[in-house]
């Protein structure tokens, strides 16, 4: 059996000593070796050399997609307030329940007044009484520059008189001390005119003070919207910075989302966006403001979208997955497993170009989808290896196989 064995093995050995080495006149043994020049060299255009990787390939052209921005974000109130107590007093109106629907200025929590209409009416009797001394400040003005007339007629006669010789000198001193104490008498006048009207003043701030008093009474709804908390209990004691409810605006709600600053230039104030919640709801909406400035940790740019929402079916903090409007662009649509790695570790493809020679192109992803991957970088038309890519480099001759893309 051994010698058998042996046999066989020099047979095989010199087998493919003749097929490997001396192929040529084996062929020519076996009748190949007539066939004219021409021929042979038509063979060896149209057959990839022996030694090529075998690989498939498809032709891709371009398309144009709508290249969305897409997003992960969350929901947000329109209006989000938590409206506290301004004074120290006692609650006594019933409460309202969370969940209730209120308009805006309707009553929330109400307080017990106490002394405070005893002081507004003591404020406005004060300012009353004020009020009543300008008439008597102001003829007190009125007499002074009488008397004032007076000394200055008295004054010019002593003058004259004295002048010619007819008047005494005493007379003339004394028509000029009665001038100084008339326009003495018209400053005093005028001092307390102004005094009377500061004291309106002062009274008018007090009888404002005690009605801003009384207006902080009544709390009411600063904008129409929900009770995300009950107001406060009947009977419990609010002080300043009390917390009377809390209220949302859901209508119209916000959309609320970072943008890396990759995309943050795609994105235009007043585009059309589109939003899928957690709970299947589709809504649509517009962007209303997109930040200036980055966030310092994540370099990413907050972005707002209002999407009306009149039959308040979306809540406030819902997760959605967002799409915004923005220019198309041509891309090619390929399997995943087309995508690979070149040396340097950028993604791109394998393409097979000119003498079916193998030439990497880098990409960028555009978007991910059940059907494959849309990438962009790539020529209008190109063949791109989607089977036998991780087996070839660039440089390298491939025996191309052809499919469509669909396949």
């Amino acid at each position: 059996m051994r010698l058998i064995s042996f046999v066989n093995a020099v047979l095989v050995i010199i087998a493919l000593y003749f097929l490997v080495f001396e192929r040529d006149t084996l062929f020519a043994f076996a009748g190949r070796g007539d066939e004219p020049a021409e021929a042979a060299t038509e063979v060896s255009e149209s057959v990839p050399a022996p030694d090529a990787i075998g690989v498939v390939v498809v032709r891709s052209t371009a398309r144009e997609i709508g290249s969305a921005v897409q997003l992960r974000g969350q929901t947000k109130a329109n209006r989000q307030v938590e409206v506290l107590a301004e004074t120290i007093s006692t609650v006594v109106s019933e409460p309202k329940r969370k969940g209730a629907f209120v308009e805006a200025g309707d009553l929330l929590c109400e307080l017990d007044p106490g002394t405070r209409p005893a002081s507004l009416a003591e404020a406005m009797a004060a300012k009353l009484e004020a009020e009543s001394r300008v008439p008597e400040a102001e003829a007190r003005i009125e007499e002074a520059h009488a008397r004032l007339a007076e000394a200055e007629i008295n004054l010019k006669a002593a003058r004259k008189l004295s002048e010619t010789g007819f008047g005494s000198e005493t007379r003339r001193i004394s028509s000029e001390a009665e001038m100084s104490t008339a326009e003495a008498g018209i400053k005093s006048a005028e001092a307390g005119l102004e005094s009377t009207q500061a004291g309106i003043e002062a009274a008018t701030a007090a009888v404002a003070a005690a009605q801003r008093e009384m207006d902080r009474l009544t709390i009411e709804a600063p904008f129409k919207g929900l009770l995300e908390s009950d107001t406060a209990e009947l009977g419990s004691l609010m002080q300043p910075g009390s917390l009377c409810a809390t209220i949302i605006q859901l209508d119209p709600i916000k959309l609320v989302a970072f943008v890396p600053e990759t995309e943050v230039n795609r994105i235009i104030v007043g585009s059309m966006a589109s939003a899928q919640l957690v709970t299947g709801l589709q809504v649509e909406g517009r962007v209303t403001f997109l930040s200036r400035s980055a966030d310092e940790t994540t370099r990413t740019f907050e972005v707002e979208i209002t999407v009306p929402n009149p039959e308040l079916l979306i809540r406030d903090g819902q997760t959605a997955n967002i799409q915004i409007a923005a220019e198309g662009v041509k891309a090619h649509l390929l399997p995943q497993s087309a995508l690979t790695l070149n040396n340097e570790g950028e993604l791109g493809v394998r393409t097979v170009v000119a003498d079916n020679v193998v030439d990497f192109v880098p990409i960028r992803l555009l978007r991910d989808t059940a059907e494959g991957v849309w990438v962009g970088g790539l020529p209008e038309s190109a063949d791109i290896i989607v089977i036998g890519q991780e087996f070839v480099t660039r440089g390298v001759t491939v025996a191309p196989t052809y499919r469509e893309a669909s396949q």
